[in-house]
């Protein structure tokens, strides 16, 4: 836009189609209005997904991806100095001169001011002894970011007023994610080095994060990356959750981080096979963490998020610059591959994806079978070139200028379990983020076990399968395999009426069930209980019903359902519940998978086509014919004829992870098991 322009033309904002009206909505909404709006364009793909999740964040009084670091400065005209150079910074690159509007838009955007200045905030701390001073000023930091203003960029500082010398200051610097990567923040450090230094001569010219915004949304067709994705991912069904966790919206609060050095030998013999194999370091830990992610969800081809840098193809100075450029996007791998033949495609995938390294996360997930709402992926693995003193944290530049450390830097995503690998060049260093329930010392342990064992594996030449290669360290697999298993306790080999009558026959004047209330209320001793439901198990048997047969039972909350559901197992068969306030579809369809020889219900409880054309009898059981029928049965036990423990008590169908029901069975040795352990464990 030039810098003259009085007033803002559609003509002039390239990357977005808007009207007049939008624009006037812009130019209300930026300090200084069109004198101080030097670009507008819309937002790059990892960009739209953290602004996703700032939305929902805001609405919470939260954002994960606020990133504070905090500075020690031994004096306040250091203090000064830096927030000078800073803003200098700021003047320099239009990233971190932006605001991002969207409200009243038809699209979020970015719009880049011409001056943007810096919010600085001086707070008094009240410590008491043992207080933690970079805590409480974090505390301090206001609540939220608001990405309407720009920069998005902060400064709060504070007097450590229990430095002996009382000359010691403490800044927390706070960037939002939309304007930063990790080594974005290196370049910014390292550019308020330069103007410290009087160095700023030495700075290469910035690079318009507009030209990356483009060609992130313009070198590749949405066609060309649905088309990719397809393939990779539309037979998906179900998240890659470890652990089976799924909220992808935590503001991280509950984060564990684990940091561990991968031995030294170690990486040397990794090294050693990925250069027999031709291969990078990137591949082998992909690989390496495909088997955790599968070992820590059951599953045979695990995706998970991998994060690509998104500067080589940026163009011009890009690495140099400041920004957003990384993107997140999903890889999956087959564990059941060998370990040769697993280095290879990931290699090959690594290389694919790249090509798609600026497509929408959103895009990809739309082309999967996954219910809505549901993430296709819950952890992330973050491989990352870093300087020989790599870790977790971000250190200042090799600098003249003494009297300034770094004490604190974090970062967070949305993800509910992160893995970073820093390859220093010579070894490498995990960074495990996991959020509770989850240990992020588990899952390192798990990671590194996974690394050295793999390297045995290509090592041996032995043909291994991915999913063969053990996580579990001697004494991890010792505490899975005897230690928590050590659970073995005398049960009956006994079936569930086998149980009941023999309570039964103790206690036959014993309170059973009592149901409802006042008037209403009806109670049923152990013997009343046992007569009624022998009358119906007879009846059932009559009509052929045995073991691994499947009866299945429709009736609202009542005396009835509790008399149903023993008779059946009294039969010999196993039960299927059926809600009668379910959509009558999904009873349908519960029926026509599981094919029950039998349906019980009552005339008022379900249509009576319900079920029709899978040859299934339906007991009635206010049916006057019914009611005749039973009331001339056998109130004696049933004899069982090859009742075993192990045959199905009843087949539960749940939604499962994949939105439709999928039934599973559980045997009266499980019940029975079940019925030990509740006496034991409640001193029953």
């Amino acid at each position: 836009i030039p810098g003259d322009a009085t007033v803002l033309t559609p003509e002039m904002v390239t990357l977005a189609e808007l009207t007049a009206d939008d624009l006037d909505r812009i130019v209300e909404a930026i300090p200084g209005g069109t004198a101080n709006i030097a670009d507008i364009y819309p937002l790059a793909p990892l960009q739209e997904g953290i602004f996703f999740h700032h939305l929902l964040d805001a609405e919470q009084g939260r954002d994960v991806y606020i990133l504070p670091t905090v500075l020690g400065f031994d004096s306040r005209q250091r203090v000064d100095e830096f927030i000078t150079a800073l803003q200098r910074v700021v003047d320099r690159h239009d990233i971190l001169r932006t605001a991002v509007l969207w409200e009243n838009l038809s699209q979020p955007l970015q719009v880049v001011q011409r001056r943007a200045p810096l919010r600085v905030e001086e707070v008094a701390l009240t410590r008491s002894p043992g207080d933690d001073a970079t805590a409480l000023l974090l505390e301090a930091c206001p609540a939220s970011m608001d990405i309407r203003q720009a920069p998005m960029l902060d400064v709060t500082i504070t007097q450590d007023t229990r430095d002996a010398d009382g000359d010691r200051w403490l800044m927390a610097l706070r960037s939002h994610h939309l304007t930063r990567d990790h080594q974005a923040l290196e370049i910014l450090l390292d550019e308020v080095r330069a103007h410290l230094e009087h160095e700023e001569g030495r700075l290469a010219e910035p690079a318009p994060y507009r030209d990356f915004v483009a060609y992130s949304r313009l070198a590749v067709s949405a066609e060309q990356h649905r088309t990719y994705f397809e393939r990779v991912l539309g037979d998906v069904e179900e998240p890659t959750a470890p652990y089976g966790v799924l909220d992808t919206h935590g503001d991280g609060s509950e984060t564990g981080e684990t940091v561990v050095e991968l031995a030294a030998e170690v990486a040397e013999r990794l090294r050693a096979q990925t250069r027999r194999h031709g291969v990078s370091a990137a591949a082998f830990f992909h690989l390496a963490w495909a088997r955790v992610a599968a070992a820590t969800t059951g599953q045979t081809h695990p995706v998970f998020g991998t994060v690509l840098l998104g500067r080589m193809d940026a163009g011009g100075t890009a690495h140099r610059t400041p920004g957003l450029y990384i993107n997140t996007l999903p890889i999956r791998i087959d564990a059941t591959q060998t370990l040769d033949q697993g280095l290879g495609t990931v290699q090959a995938q690594l290389g694919e994806l790249l090509a798609h390294e600026h497509a929408p996360l959103a895009l990809a997930q739309q082309v999967t079978s996954l219910p809505a709402q549901s993430p296709l992926f819950t952890s992330l693995l973050n491989y990352r070139h870093s300087p020989a003193a790599a870790s977790a944290q971000v250190d200042l530049p090799e600098s003249e200028n003494v009297g300034i450390e770094i004490l604190y830097a974090s970062e967070r995503t949305n993800y509910p379990l992160t893995v970073s690998v820093d390859d220093t060049g010579v070894g490498f260093r995990f960074v495990v983020q996991a959020v509770a329930p989850m240990d992020s010392g588990v899952v390192c342990g798990l990671f590194e076990t996974a690394v050295m064992n793999l390297v045995v594996g290509l090592e041996e030449r032995s043909g291994m399968v991915l999913d063969r290669v053990r996580v579990l360290d001697d004494r991890q697999r010792e505490l899975v395999l005897s230690g928590w298993n050590d659970t073995a306790r005398e049960v009956p080999a006994t079936t569930l009426p086998d149980l009941f009558e023999a309570q039964a026959a103790r206690t036959p004047d014993a309170a059973a069930m009592v149901f409802g209330s006042g008037t209403e209320r009806e109670a049923l001793s152990y013997a009343e209980l046992n007569a009624r439901a022998n009358r119906l198990a007879h009846l059932l048997m009559a009509e052929g019903v045995g073991p691994e047969d499947l009866v299945a039972i429709c009736l609202p909350r009542s005396v009835d359902l509790v008399v149903s559901l023993l008779a059946v197992v009294k039969a010999g068969a196993a039960y299927l519940p059926l809600d009668p306030d379910y959509p009558v579809e999904r009873l349908a369809a519960t029926l026509a998978d599981g094919r029950p020889m039998a349906l019980i219900t009552t005339s008022t409880t379900t249509d009576a086509g319900l079920g029709a054309g899978i040859g299934m009898r339906r007991v009635v059981l206010d049916d006057p014919a019914v009611s005749g029928v039973l009331s001339g049965m056998s109130v004696v036990d049933p004899v069982r004829s090859g009742h075993r423990p192990e045959h199905p008590a009843y087949v539960i169908y749940t939604s499962g992870s994949t939105g439709r029901p999928k039934g599973v069975v559980v045997a009266h040795e499980g019940v029975v098991n079940r019925l030990a352990w509740m006496q034991e464990d409640y001193g029953l």
